[in-house]
């Protein structure tokens, strides 16, 4: 891995230039991710092909050299991505026991018997924003943010004293313009907040899913009990996919039907199901540019170039939805009409994201009450003034300001 590589911007301001140099490459492009390089996969085809190879891993203590010989500990500020001990980093059989304790919570059954709680949560929200009677609100935070908090919270058994500390915490971990030394801030303070959340489970055991993975924790056995450290870690996996991708996924999806007021029309009509806006927001904006890191497990030679055993990949959830090659022209346009909304946003193979249901069913079931309500909402600035997440690794605004109008009193069906 001699070559230039193609530095990421820590900002997320470069985005769509960094997609673009994805596309036009013949296969992978050597990238620089906050100073360690990686095989970038920004074409939809490769990428699957990749993530359904039992040649990559996303194991670091087998597969990554650089991680075993301890160069990147306390120096590369997306370490704790990488050094999670869980499903998310799990390689093979390691994989699969993980993956079933946790996989029964987030089911398309479960997904459903969420939807009261999804509706009741929204309608609290749109309550509370109508009674502040601003006219201009930042619809990130009052909206997008809470509503998914609230429902992962719910699923763990979070406390209310303790939900706004994680929130906080895990922005501070998804913000890829951190220096070393406050990433590893941020990791130590998310850990204490899950050291005092098991605690509290044990004192006050109830029927959610940190209680249940308590219990595979203590059940001595067979073979699926998890570890402290796997406990640990599997709730900072829900806690922050279930957090960052759902906020990424509102937020984009209200700025788009803002900034496509005849595609907003369509879905209010019932022409369409909002189920084709979340798909199509899935596609055009994935709500995880990159994920890193994949490991090849051994040479994989591909027409353009040869990843070489222990070589980091970066896969490049963003670009390969966008992808020219599966989308045409039309690739970088928002249009929920379209009839191929192919994307790979919940990821792809074994390593597909198991909270890809209640994603889907928080959005299509929030946004069309979000709009019933307040169907004079318009942004407050301009497109080109919302400011992106300063990550890498996260799709979304720092912050959405809409101007609401005139709300209505009649919530969605």
């Amino acid at each position: 891995m001699h070559e230039i590589p193609l530095v990421l911007d820590p900002t997320g301001r470069r985005r769509l230039e960094e997609e673009e140099i994805l596309h036009a490459a013949d296969g992978p492009v050597l990238v620089d991710v906050l100073g360690e390089r990686a095989w970038a996969i920004g074409h939809q085809e490769l990428l699957t092909q990749l993530l359904t190879d039992d040649r990559v891993s996303k194991d670091p203590r087998q597969h990554w050299p650089r991680f075993i010989s301890g160069e990147i500990v306390g120096n590369w500020p997306l370490y704790l991505q990488v050094a999670v001990n869980n499903m998310f980093t799990a390689y093979g059989s390691d994989h699969r026991r993980l993956r079933r304790l946790v996989s029964p919570a987030f089911s398309a059954r479960r997904a459903a018997q969420l939807i009261p709680s999804i509706v009741g949560n929204t309608d609290l929200l749109l309550d509370q924003i109508a009674a502040s009677q601003s006219e201009v609100v930042d619809l990130r935070e009052s909206f997008a943010a809470q509503l998914p908090v609230a429902v992962i919270s719910d699923m763990l058994g979070i406390p209310t004293a303790m939900r706004a500390e994680f929130r906080t915490t895990i922005d501070r971990i998804w913000n890829t313009t951190s220096s070393a030394e406050e990433a590893v801030r941020a990791t130590q303070d998310v850990y204490t907040l899950l050291h005092e959340l098991v605690a509290y489970k044990r004192a006050s055991p109830d029927d959610d899913l940190t209680t249940a993975l308590i219990t595979a924790r203590d059940d001595e056995g067979g073979g699926a009990a998890l570890d402290k450290e796997e406990l640990t870690d599997t709730l900072l996996l829900v806690i922050a996919a279930g957090y960052e991708t759902t906020i990424n996924l509102l937020d984009s999806a209200v700025t788009a039907l803002l900034l496509n007021p005849d595609q907003l029309r369509m879905v209010r009509s019932g022409d369409l199901e909002w189920d084709a806006v979340v798909e199509e927001t899935l596609r055009f904006a994935a709500p995880v540019s990159h994920i890193p890191m994949r490991y090849a497990v051994e040479d994989i030679p591909l027409p353009t170039v040869t990843i070489r055993k222990g070589d980091a990949i970066l896969a490049s959830y963003g670009a390969a939805s966008r992808d020219p090659q599966v989308h045409g022209e039309t690739a970088e346009t928002f249009d929920i009409t379209r009839a191929d909304k192919r994307h790979v946003a919940f990821g792809h193979g074994v390593h597909f994201c198991l909270g890809a249901p209640v994603a889907r069913a928080e959005a299509t079931n929030s946004l069309p009450r979000l709009f019933a309500r307040f169907p004079n909402m318009r942004l407050a600035v301009a497109a080109e003034d919302l400011e992106p997440l300063p990550s890498i690794l996260g799709n979304g605004h720092k912050t959405l300001p809409v101007n609401l109008g005139a709300p209505s009193a009649v919530a969605a069906e």
